[in-house]
Parts: C-alpha cells; sequence; structure tokens
C-alpha cells in the first residue's frame, strides 16, 4: 500500500474513532500491519506523524503510536527523529504533545529491535538524517544505522538542553546551535502569538504543562544517560568529535554556574547534578571485560600499574629496562645518535609512564636509578679508545635533567588546554583518546621532588667515582654554607660568615643530581632543607681559611687572559651561563692570541664536566665553528681570520668523549652542517710555506681542514663498506645516517621549524648559518663525495698522462718516498710504485719541495697513488716497511688523506682480489706471540657469557691478512699514543675494527694483537672488542648470547657459568661494571650484546630468535603456577599477577633488544614477517605439552611484544612526522589485516587455538589501552572484521572499543553492537 492510501486509511480510522466516542488502537495496529510491506514501516511512520503534527493531535493516535513502537510495526530510531524535528519546535504551542514525546523518548530511545536487511537500515538512516539534517549540522556523511543512531541521541541530547535553556531565558553567548536547530525560540513565537485569543484558563493550564517540561526534559534526560548504552553512544561522540562533545560539557558548565541566579535553576539542581554526573561518567567511562575468561583477566591486571619493588637498593622492577637498555647503548662509541638524547629519552618516559601505569614518583626513581646504574658501571672501565665517565655523567647531570624538564613542560602544555580538560572530573586527554587522570599531569614536580627524596635511600648507587668526589664535596659544601647562612639570618646575631664552615662528611652523587635540578630551576633551593639531605654534623663553625676564589670570578671581574689563568679556566668548570657567554664573545672578537685560549676554556672543563650549563656550552661551541661574516667584510674570506680559534676548538671537540657529548645533545646535523662551509674554505685554499701541516696541536689551513673533515667523516660513518651500506639503506630512513644528504636533511628540517618560531614571534635569524644548506653549493666537497662513492663502488680504470691528477700524483708519490729513495733504503725490489695509473720513478726531491696543493686536490689523487703503491707491493717492487713508512709520510703531510686511505682499503679488502700476506715478523709485524693467549681470553669471555663457539677457534698454520688489511694495521700501530692525536685514533681504531670484524677469522684476533702488543694498558679493551667479531661470523654464536640475556635478566636454573648464576635482573643482564677487577676481562652478556648487535649481517635472524625466547619464557614461568589444562582461572590473584609480570618482563627485554639491534627495520619485519609466520608455523613441543593457560599466556606476551616494540620506535601519540606516522600507519594496518584475514577463515594457522585467541585479543586490548591513535590508522573494514571475529568469542565490550577508536568511519559499526550490552 502506499503512503497515500496509508494516509486516507489512517485519517478515516482516527475520524471514525471520533464519531463512536472510542478508541481501538490494537484494532488500528492489526488493519495497518496487515497494509505495510514488511515492518517496522516508514511509510507508516511519516503518515502517522505528520499527522500528529499536528492536524490530528488526538490522545488515540498517540496511543497508536505507542503500540506499534512496542510491537515494532513502527521504528523508534525513525519516529523520535520525525518527532523531535516537528514537536521540540512547537513546545510552547503543542506542551502537551511535547510531553508525550518526552515520554515516548524515555520509552523507546533505546528500543532499536532486530531490522531485517540492510536496505531498511539504510533507508531508515537516510530518513532520520534528513528529518534532522544530520549531514549538514556534523560534516560527515550518514548512510549507516548505527551512525545515525549515534547522532540522533546525541542531536537530541543537545537540542532539549538548548530548548530548556530558552525556556528559562537563560543566554549562553558561546553556545552554537546545529543548522536548523529545533530547539531555538524562533519556531514557536509566531505559534504563541497566533493562539492569543484562546481561554485564559486554558493558558494558565498550558503555561503549568511548559513549566513541569522544562524539568520534565531534564529529568528525561538524566534517566537516559544513566544506562551504559547511553554512555556508549556518547563516548563514540566523545572520543570521534570531541569539539561537539565539548560543546554539550559547556552547555552543562553554563547551567551549573547559573543556579543560583535563576529560580528555576535553583529547584533543577538535583535534576542537572543528576544529568552531569552522568555525562562526566562518560569521560572516565571503560568497558568491564569478560572476567569469566581468563583473557579478560589477562587485560585487566596487564594494564594495572605493576608492582614497584626494590632489589638489593640498586633499583626498581624490571619493567623499566627499557632505560637502562637505552642509555646503556648510547654510549657505544661506534655509534654516534643523529637525534637528541634529550628528545628520545623524554619520548620514552612518557611511553613508559603510560605502559607501566606508574606514577611520576616511580617513573623519576627508575629515570634517576638507571642512569646512577650507567655511571656506576664505569667504576672499573675498560681503558681505551672509547667514551668514558664524562659521556656517563652527561647523561645523569645534564641529559636526564634536561629530558625531565621536557616531561614537565609537556605537562604544563597539557593542563593549560582546555579543548580536553574536564574541570568537573579532574580528567584529561592525551590528544588521542587515552585517558590520564588530571591530577597526575599537575603532580609531576611533585613526583620529581619525590623522587629525589627517595632516591636517598639507594646507598649503593649513589657513592661517587673518584674523579667526581671533589664535585660531590662541593655540592654539599653549598647545601650545608646555604643552610648555615639561613640559619644566621634567622638568628638574633650575624652569625659566621660563609668561609667560616667545613664539611666533615662528603657529598655524594644525589647532592650532584640535585644541583643538576635546581640549575634548570625543576625545583628550587628548599631541597637543601629535606631531612637527611645535609646532616647537621657536616656543619660545624671552625676558622678553617676562606674558600678558594674561583678563577671564573677573577675573569669576570675583568682580569686579562694569561697563561696561568687560562689553565684555570680551562681545568674549571664554569658556573653560569654569563661566564660561558662572556668566553663565547672573546673567541668570536678578541685578539688573536684571545681567541685561541677562549676556544680551549670553551672546550675544556666546562664542556666534559660543566654539567649544570653543559647545554649551553655545547651551543656556543656549535655556534663558533660557524663564525658569523662580520659587517661590510672585504676580505678574501672571513673564515681565514678565525683559523687559530677553529683549530683550537677542532682539535679539542674532537676527542671521544666531547663528540659523544656532541652527539648526545642532538647536536649532529648541527656539526655536520657547520664542518661543511670549513671543509669547502680551507681544502680549496693553497697552504704557505709558513703554514705547514703537523699531525700535532698546530694551526694550520692542513690542520683545520684536516680536523673538520675527519670529524665530519665520523659523523655519517664513511668507512662503512659497501655490503653493510647496503643492509643498512634497505630500510630506507635507517640508512639515511651513512649520507650527508641526511644530515642535512636533518639540519635543515630543525632550522626550518626554527624559522616558523622566529618569524611568529618576529625575531631575526642570528646568522647565516641558519639558512638552508645542501650539498650541491659545495662542488669541492661533492665532488670528493662523488669519487669516495666511486671508489668504494668499483675499481679504478687508470688515469692517462693528460689529466691533471696525473701530475699531482706523481708529486705526492715524490714527496713521500723522499726519504726512503735519499737514505737508500730502497732496495732491488724496492724501486718505488709503478703501474698503468701513476707511472715514474720518485725525483730526487728535498723536504722543501713538498707539494703546496689544496687539500681537495690531494685527496682528489690518493687514490691513484694508493692503487699504485699497493700493486707495487704486492708485485715485490715496494717492500712492506717502505709501504707503511709512505703511508705514514702521507698522513703527517696531510692528516685528511687517512679518510681516503681508509675508504679505499676497506673497499679493496671486501672486493677480495688481493692476495693474503703472511703476518711472519718478516715483511710485516707478526702478533704469533700473543694470539694463543688472546684467543683463549676471547674463548673464555664468550663461554662466561653462554656462547660457545668451536669452529671459529681452530689451529691455524700460517697467520695470514688481505695485503690492504695488513697494509691498514700497519699504519695504524705506527701512530704515536698521546692526545694530541685522539682524532687520528678515533676515525682509524673504529674503522680497522669494522674492517677486520667482516674478514674471515681469525683477522680480528690477528689486528687485536698486533695493537695488544703496541699498548698494553688497552688489553682488556681489545680482547673483549676481538670477541664481539664472533657475532659477525656465526648466527649460532648469536642466538646462544640471546638466550644468555633472558637468562641472565629472569636467572637460569640450567647455567653452569657463575656470570649467569649469581645475578640476576638489570645488573645481570648488563653488569655492575663493564669488567671485573679480575686479570681476565668480562662483561655481562647484555652488555656485550648492545656491542655487538648492529654488525650481525643478516639482522632478521635477531626477530625469529627473540620471538622464539619469548615464548619460550612466557610458557615457562607460567607453567610455575598453572597446574590444568583448564582455560579458566584456576589460580591466586597474586600467582597470577606474577605470572603476568613475568611474561611482560620478557616480552619488555625481547621488544628492547630487538629495538637495539635494527631498530624500526625490525619493528617493520616483526609485524609484516615474523609474528605472522611464528603464528602459521606449528610448534615444536620443546618443554613437554603447555596447558591451555600456558599458551594464553604465550598468546599475552607476543601481543605485549608487539605494542612495546612498536612503541619504542613510534610512542604512543601522534607527535611524528609525516613519513613517520605513514610508516607506522602502513606496517600497523598490514599486520592488522593479517588478523582480520584469519579471522575471515582465509588463512589457516599452525599455533595452538588458545595462542591465537589470546593473542589477538591482547594486542586489541593493549592497543585499545595504550596505543588508540593507532587504531585510526586501520582500515573501516579491517576493524569491523577484527570486531566480528571478537564477538564469535564473546569479547563484545572488546570490540566496541576497539571500533569506538577506529574514527568517524566505524561509529555505525560501534553503534550498532550496542544491543549487546547487558
Amino acid at each position: 500500500m502506499g503512503s497515500a492510501e496509508l494516509e486516507r486509511r489512517v485519517v478515516e480510522l482516527v475520524t471514525a474513532t471520533q464519531r463512536k466516542e472510542e478508541e481501538s488502537p490494537v484494532v488500528w495496529a492489526m488493519e495497518l500491519g496487515q497494509c505495510v510491506a514488511a515492518a517496522p514501516s516508514i511509510e507508516l511512520g511519516e503518515v502517522v506523524v505528520s499527522q500528529l503534527c499536528f492536524r490530528h493531535n488526538k490522545p488515540s493516535l498517540w496511543k497508536f503510536l505507542d503500540l506499534s513502537l512496542s510491537s515494532g510495526l513502527l521504528s523508534p530510531l525513525h519516529v523520535l527523529s520525525l518527532l523531535s524535528s516537528r514537536v521540540i519546535p512547537q513546545r510552547r504551542s503543542q506542551p502537551e504533545a511535547y510531553r508525550l514525546f518526552l515520554e515516548l523518548l524515555l520509552r523507546y530511545a533505546f528500543s532499536f529491535g532486530t531490522i531485517s536487511g540492510n536496505t531498511s537500515k539504510e533507508k531508515i538512516a537516510e530518513t532520520v538524517d534528513l528529518a534532522l539534517q544530520l549531514s549538514e549540522t556534523y560534516k560527515v556523511r550518514v548512510v549507516e544505522f548505527g551512525h545515525a543512531l549515534v547522532l540522533f541521541f546525541f542531536s537530541t541530547i543537545i537540542s532539549l538542553i538548548d530548548s530548556t535553556l530558552d525556556d528559562w531565558e537563560l543566554n549562553m553567548a558561546s553556545r552554537k546551535r546545529p543548522r536548523l536547530a529545533f530547539g531555538g525560540s524562533g519556531y514557536y513565537d509566531v505559534e504563541i502569538d497566533s493562539r492569543g485569543s484562546e481561554d485564559v484558563k486554558s493558558n494558565e493550564h498550558q503555561e503549568r504543562i511548559r513549566r513541569m517540561n522544562s524539568f520534565l526534559a531534564i529529568e528525561v534526560l538524566g534517566k537516559l544517560t544513566e544506562s551504559r548504552k547511553a554512555l556508549v553512544l556518547l563516548r563514540l561522540v566523545h572520543l570521534n568529535m570531541p569539539e561537539k562533545f565539548n560543546g554539550l560539557l559547556q552547555r552543562l558548565r553554563f547551567l551549573e554556574a547559573r543556579q543560583m541566579a535563576s529560580s528555576d535553576l535553583n529547584t533543577a539542581v538535583q535534576l542537572l547534578a543528576r544529568l552531569s554526573g552522568n555525562i562526566q561518567r562518560v569521560l572516565g567511562f571503560e568497558y568491564q571485560l569478560n572476567k569469566r575468561q581468563l583473557i579478560g583477566v589477562l587485560l585487566d591486571i596487564g594494564c594495572q600499574k605493576p608492582t614497584f619493588h626494590c632489589k638489593s637498593g640498586f633499583g626498581p622492577s624490571t619493567c623499566w629496562v627499557p632505560l637502562d637498555i637505552y642509555m646503556e647503548n648510547a654510549l657505544d662509541g661506534k655509534q654516534l645518535s643523529i637525534k637528541s638524547a634529550i628528545n628520545i629519552l623524554a619520548e620514552g618516559i612518557m611511553t613508559l609512564q603510560v605502559i607501566n601505569q606508574a606514577s611520576w614518583q616511580e617513573t623519576f626513581l627508575a629515570l634517576w636509578l638507571s642512569a646512577l646504574r650507567l655511571v656506576q658501571r664505569e667504576r672499573d672501565p675498560l681503558e681505551g679508545p672509547i667514551p668514558h665517565l664524562e659521556a656517563r655523567l652527561c647523561v645523569l647531570l645534564s641529559i636526564v635533567p634536561l629530558a625531565i624538564a621536557d616531561v614537565l613542560e609537556g605537562g604544563t602544555n597539557l593542563n593549560s588546554s582546555s579543548l580536553h580538560k574536564d574541570t568537573a572530573s579532574g580528567t584529561v586527554e592525551n590528544g588521542d583518546g587515552h585517558e590520564i587522570n588530571g591530577k597526575s599531569n599537575t603532580s609531576r614536580k611533585d613526583g620529581l621532588i619525590s623522587s629525589l627524596q627517595v632516591l636517598g635511600n639507594f646507598s649503593g648507587l649513589l657513592c661517587p667515582p673518584s674523579s667526581v668526589i671533589d664535585s660531590a664535596n662541593s655540592a654539599a659544601t653549598k647545601a650545608a654554607r646555604f643552610i648555615h647562612n639561613s640559619n644566621n639570618e634567622k638568628g638574633a646575631s650575624g652569625g659566621s660568615s660563609c668561609g667560616d664552615i667545613c664539611i666533615k662528611s662528603g657529598g655524594d652523587m644525589r647532592h650532584l643530581v640535585v644541583e643538576a635540578c635546581i640549575a634548570r630551576e625543576l625545583i628550587d633551593t628548599s631541597a637543601y632543607f629535606w631531612p637527611g639531605y645535609v646532616s647537621a654534623s657536616m656543619i660545624s663553625p671552625s676558622n678553617t681559611s676562606p674558600v678558594q676564589k674561583s678563577p671564573w670570578s677573577t675573569f669576570m671581574e675583568g682580569a686579562p687572559l694569561r697563561d696561568s689563568l687560562i689553565n684555570s679556566l680551562i681545568m674549571t668548570p664554569a658556573s653560569s651561563f654569563a661566564e660561558i657567554e662572556k668566553v663565547y664573545h672573546i673567541a668570536l672578537n678578541g685578539l688573536e692570541e684571545e681567541k685561541s685560549a677562549a676556544a680551549k676554556i670553551l672546550c675544556g672543563a666546562s664542556l666534559r664536566s660543566g654539567w649544570n650549563i653543559q647545554e649551553h656550552v655545547v651551543h656556543f661551541v656549535v655556534k663558533l665553528l660557524s663564525p658569523p661574516v662580520p659587517p661590510n667584510y672585504t676580505g678574501p674570506n672571513h673564515l681565514m681570520d678565525h683559523m687559530s680559534m677553529l683549530s683550537a676548538i677542532l682539535f679539542r671537540a674532537s676527542t671521544m668523549d666531547t663528540v659523544h657529548i656532541l652527539s648526545l645533545h642532538g647536536m649532529v646535523p648541527k656539526v655536520a652542517a657547520s664542518l661543511i662551509p670549513l671543509c669547502e674554505v680551507f681544502g680549496s685554499l693553497k697552504p704557505t710555506e709558513n703554514n705547514r701541516s703537523s699531525m700535532g696541536d698546530e694551526s694550520s689551513i692542513y690542520m683545520v681542514f684536516s680536523l673538520a673533515f675527519l670529524v665530519l667523516l665520523r659523523l655519517w660513518k664513511f668507512y662503512r663498506p659497501p655490503l653493510e651500506q647496503y643492509i643498512a639503506e634497505r630500510g630506507g630512513a635507517g640508512g639515511g645516517e651513512l649520507t650527508l644528504e641526511y644530515l642535512l636533511l636533518l639540519r635543515n628540517s630543525h632550522v626550518a621549524s626554527t624559522w616558523n618560531e622566529k618569524n611568529s614571534s618576529g625575531d631575526q635569524f642570528e646568522s647565516a648559518s641558519e639558512k638552508l644548506m645542501y650539498i650541491d653549493s659545495y662542488p669541492k666537497l661533492q665532488a670528493w663525495y662523488s669519487q669516495n662513492k666511486s671508489c668504494v663502488a668499483s675499481t679504478f680504470s687508470g688515469l692517462s698522462r693528460e689529466n691533471p691528477l696525473h701530475d699531482v700524483a706523481n708529486k705526492i708519490l715524490s714527496m713521500i718516498y723522499w726519504k726512503m729513495t735519499r737514505s737508500g733504503a730502497s732496495s732491488s725490489t724496492s724501486a718505488g710504485p709503478s703501474s698503468s695509473s701513476v707511472s715514474g720513478s720518485p725525483a730526487d726531491v728535498g723536504e722543501d719541495a713538498k707539494p703546496m696543493l689544496p687539500a681537495w686536490e690531494v685527496l682528489e689523487a690518493i687514490p691513484f697513488v694508493l692503487e699504485a703503491i699497493l700493486t707495487a707491493c704486492a708485485h715485490g717492487r715496494l717492500s712492506s716497511r717502505d709501504l707503511t713508512t709512505g703511508l705514514r709520510d702521507l698522513v703527517e703531510f696531510l692528516p685528511a688523506s687517512l679518510a681516503t686511505i681508509i675508504s679505499y682499503f676497506s673497499a679493496e679488502v671486501t672486493r677480495g682480489i688481493w692476495k693474503p700476506v703472511p703476518m711472519n715478523g718478516t715483511d710485516w709485524p707478526s702478533p704469533a706471540t700473543i694470539l694463543k693467549s688472546v684467543e683463549s681470553e676471547i674463548k673464555e669471555i664468550l663461554e662466561a657469557v653462554g656462547v660457545n663457539v668451536p669452529s671459529c677457534f681452530t689451529e691455524i698454520s700460517t697467520v695470514m691478512l688481505p695485503l690492504p688489511l695488513a697494509a691498514l694495521v700497519s699504519l695504524t700501530i705506527t701512530f704515536k699514543l698521546e692526545t694530541c692525536f685522539e682524532y687520528i685514533h678515533a676515525v682509524a681504531g673504529l674503522a680497522l675494527e669494522n674492517c677486520a670484524s667482516g674478514c674471515p677469522w681469525p683477522s680480528m684476533p690477528i689486528v687485536g694483537c698486533l695493537w695488544a702488543q703496541k699498548v698494553r694498558r688497552w688489553h682488556h679493551f681489545i680482547v673483549v672488542s676481538c670477541s664481539r667479531s664472533v657475532f659477525r661470523q656465526n648466527k649460532d654464536a648469536v642466538a646462544q648470547l640471546l638466550r644468555s640475556c633472558f637468562s641472565s635478566f629472569f636467572g637460569s636454573h640450567h647455567t653452569s657459568t657463575s656470570l649467569l648464576s649469581s645475578q640476576s635482573s638489570v645488573s645481570g643482564l648488563l653488569g655492575y661494571t663493564i669488567t671485573g677487577c679480575s686479570a681476565r676481562p668480562s662483561v655481562a652478556p647484555g652488555f656485550l650484546y648492545l656491542r655487538s648487535c648492529r654488525t650481525i649481517p643478516v639482522v632478521q635472524y635477531v626477530n625469529n630468535v627473540i620471538v622464539g625466547l619469548v615464548a619460550e619464557y612466557a610458557l615457562k614461568l607460567t607453567t610455575k603456577w598453572a597446574s590444568t589444562d583448564s582455560p579458566r582461572l584456576n589460580s591466586t590473584q597474586a600467582s597470577l599477577s606474577l605470572a603476568i609480570s613475568k611474561a611482560k618482563e620478557a616480552a619488555t627485554l625481547g621488544a628492547c633488544l630487538l629495538c637495539v639491534a635494527g631498530g624500526v627495520r625490525l619493528v617493520q619485519e616483526l609485524y609484516r614477517e615474523t609474528i605472522p609466520t611464528w603464528l602459521l608455523s606449528p610448534k615444536e613441543e620443546k618443554l613437554g605439552e603447555a596447558s591451555s593457560v600456558s599458551r594464553v599466556m604465550e598468546g599475552y606476551a607476543m601481543a605485549y611484544l608487539v605494542i612495546l616494540a612498536g612503541s619504542i620506535e613510534w610512542g604512543f601519540g601522534g607527535k611524528l612526522s609525516s613519513w613517520a606516522l605513514s610508516r607506522r600507519a602502513g606496517i600497523v594496518g598490514i599486520h592488522m589485516d593479517f588478523l582480520a584475514g584469519v579471522l575471515e577463515g582465509d588463512i589457516s594457522l599452525g599455533c595452538d587455538p588458545a595462542t591465537w585467541k589470546s593473542y589477538v585479543s591482547c594486542l586489541v586490548g593493549l592497543m585499545v589501552n595504550f596505543a588508540p591513535a593507532w587504531i585510526k590508522d586501520v582500515k573501516m573494514e579491517t576493524l569491523r572484521k577484527l570486531a566480528s571475529g571478537l564477538r564469535g568469542w564473546h569479547e563484545c565490550e572488546l570490540a566496541l572499543s576497539l571500533l569506538e577508536r577506529g574514527g568517524p568511519s566505524v561509529i555505525g559499526s560501534a553503534a550498532e553492537l550496542v544491543n549487546v550490552l547487558d
């Protein structure tokens, strides 16, 4: 029956009933039910509402409507939306209809019933959208039934509140009505005016109803919003349309603020309080998972705060091990981070605080303890060319306080934001829908203070290393003096002077930590009065001599820079920004001799140990590398005027610890950008007779160029062989560290962001150094860069005599072989190099005939020189001794040539075209005297950490090395071990180790022995370095080391080694110290892994091993408490919590070890390949038949591993670059697509069904709780498939919580799950 016929029939029934003066809605329903094609009928609903509003506004028709809605003849959503749009605007002229509408709304708002067919749902959604103008109001396309339901419910709440505000004559200025709002006053004024002739009694009656309706509307809303279904619908708006939900909160706050001003509101206090309380519940509402299933219990307990306990006074729960691993990894001398450790650590703190559900006191305490353990591991260090205590103290006293400052600032910004803040509930959103307690944000500073107070309980970690005892004592003295002076000021008498006190007991590391925090205004000097911070016995009046005046005070008073003062300032760290700033200006604008002295002061103790102002010193040091062009400058190049200053600063900033400190502060891209112009300028200048080069501390054109060039090359690890570069670069941005272009890209992006900030504030750039830079702007460097790539990629084809490089190469050959030609050292077998590339014999030239060529020209010719002399040596025309001497002379002439020598020789080694040469002590140096003992020590180190690879220790008859490697090691052992040559060793050492460890065994032990013979005090360091090369050669060794990492972390019941059985947790993993005090070096498994993992050739293998170990340990740890095969909970809460905690620790350790080995590349592999393969592959039962409970725990551990590994690389929020966000979305999306495919039955599983169900449920649960921002990146269809699978497992609430965070596109699917809620 058509709409017109239905309307005619309804009118007939209504009029017939009126004539008979009786009502029969049941008869109507039966008759009309036979007239419609299907129920619910959209056409009948439109007809009935059109008659009610208001042609036949009769009680009988309202009764019929009620009966039709309850019987399912009409759709409640459809009818209520039609009534809303017509009745609410006419509520004053039709108060009875409005009252009846409110009663129907209360009764049927959540009676959705079952609607057969998608077509009917779509048609209802369409009519609801049309009636309420939802698409126009909310700027979304409403096509789903569930989506229409959510927006109808929310729109109705808004409209009823707005109507009530108008009825009570309250004008909310900031209120934004929905488009075509049906609660506004403009819809009823005309109706009221037109009814002015009505009977006065009728008007009074209606006025009473109108007043009652206002209260009834609030009461109905209060009752409706009490249900869980209402909470779900409103939460969907809250999470996916926060600005709309904030409009609702603003209305409620407005009503609360006007309660006392309006008599109407004063009467409705309880009703408004009820409504407001219900709406506030939406902000903190969490779904209750099915706790009758073990998975529900897992997610409930697993998302709670872990037990925070201490072991032996050395630290808190092992759930904080990522902090220890990151800090120790950041101190690897072979790695220079291109990102600030401050930012990485701040992000890590936020991530761990969320996933560990910890208080800020616990979070900051764990951070301090990790940094203190980092320092304590240096107590008995390996002596060698690696970062030592200065870099570790930089982390504790500079990096960590600055990271905490970032966290505190983030909390301040979060609390100052009004968009996601609710003052009534105290809850705040982090911008991703993940709610955290507002009080915890405001208490970040309190958490820091209490963590520092508690830190005094960890005496085992607070004993200062010998080199900082004086600094700790000074910090304690400062606090004692402050208290002493404060007490004197309060007393009646004047008391004694500042100098009249003495310290009776020394300070500790906490005093240094507190001073670092006070210097950065994280806390104030009230810390000096903390109980126990300064004991009463520490201060006693005495007649001791006054405190010695600081040289910095003398300097600030205007004393000239003389030798004694300069030395004192170099040895004493500055204490204030003003002192450092004054030194900087002298270095830039002072007299010539003052510039050099100021540069030395800046790079002295102030940079290395001026922890309280270290970030400012670093800033000024980097600025000095790019001195600005003076106004009206007319010289050839202003950099030449700063040559002595640049030489001094480069020389002292190139030490191991200093470069690492710059790296920790995130200065690598800036330093690289500053060095490039120096290389371009000084490499293009011809040295003069007075500007001879030297390898020592001497200012010259060649020296400044060499220092700048070698430091620049260290920043991008140019020495890596082609294969390793290829492996790294396959990972995309992970390989970006290997190119100068990538460093400049990072620097330019930072400059661009700074530019935007300064433009918005009206500031100008400080210097030209802040302009964008591209390598194309530096042709000389670019030419060498291209040549170096060619040299690495393939052999040279030779030089023609017409090429200008031919003459340059001959001049270099003549220079480096002048000494041996003159002394007759060249015999008939050493007649000089000759090849197709460079021919001609060295001329009989003297010392003064050294070529005065620009450095770039020399570097360009050196590969051809090296080819010539290496070929001559291979054919017996040049002795090995002469080869080494010639190379040494070349490096002395131009130290920067070492870079080309390393690059060329490393590439030639990987090509494998040179015959090995015997290291027999005659032709080449011999390692024979200590080779056996070194191999024995290596074996002991490996066995101590559970690694046994006998294939690496077979008997070797003749000790051989490839000719380029033999030449390289022979060259490096000729360098003096003096401080002034550290910039040489820093480049040569890493490159040599990298080259040797890539060669077949025992190349690395041979090289190590040659160096150990030269530098006996480096013996332990060299042996440990050699032991690392085993993991580059042998995959089984990698697996054994990873197993030992887990054993040392959890404690092993099967190992016989003393190291693994004597200690567990963090100290077992990384060690209390780097090496023991015994004659033999020993290192902890985790420490050895951190120093070796990035050289593993097939790094994907690490993923498979780690996943297997996490699964194995999850099963092991669960078996201890699980006694039945039932998936139901049969254990106490305490034992279950312990098992969950241990499973999380296994996953946490696995995630950390995985991320340090391969970063985002391995995380991507984990999501795309490793976990899917693990789920699809059948498992071998190595531990016997595992119970169902153990299988569930295995799935939970694997889900936790996946979530934590992703969070380490991407964090939980959205503060990533666009390409990083895109990568995360792609990787997470692929993994979720795989899970959805399995749930649909498209893919067969190999794992246990309990493991599969646990993995999917726990992964979704963890993602919902901790990483809701990730869910928005998943495709809509994938989310629906996952939700459908979870519903099939009776995890309806988990399915709902997944969908509600999926963005506006899945609101409809989420809303349609409301019916399954109890």
